[in-house]
């Protein structure tokens, strides 16, 4: 299987993780534009009060997985998540979370950056 679709993959078994949680899906493959310079999100998320947007990663560790989130990457995400919640009129909380799923754990950090 290539990188797309692994990742195509492993946000399903994301997506499925949190509906299992109690979450609801609102958007998955989020971005604000092409041309914006704001990233991708890859799971939006809502549970009562909170909305969580939601990085996925898939890699064979769990340092693997962190060192592929970037500085400018975050700084990026932040932006679109601001996007979204400025279109979507949120007045409550939001929060990142990461998703690591290496061989068949899967590792939720919540408030993750």
């Amino acid at each position: 299987m290539d990188s797309y679709k692994t990742g195509l993959f492993s946000e399903f078994v994301a997506c499925v993780y949190l509906m299992l949680r109690g979450f609801r899906i609102l958007r998955r493959r989020y971005t604000t534009g092409k041309h914006t310079g704001r990233a991708e999100i890859d799971i939006i998320a809502k549970r009562g009060n909170l909305i969580a947007f939601i990085e996925v990663k898939h890699r064979k560790t769990i340092s693997a997985a962190w060192d592929a989130i970037t500085p400018p990457q975050i700084k990026r995400l932040r932006l679109a998540a601001e996007t979204f919640l400025i279109q979507n009129k949120w007045m409550g909380n939001s929060r990142f979370d990461v998703i690591v799923i290496h061989g068949c754990h899967i590792d939720w950090i919540r408030n993750a950056f």
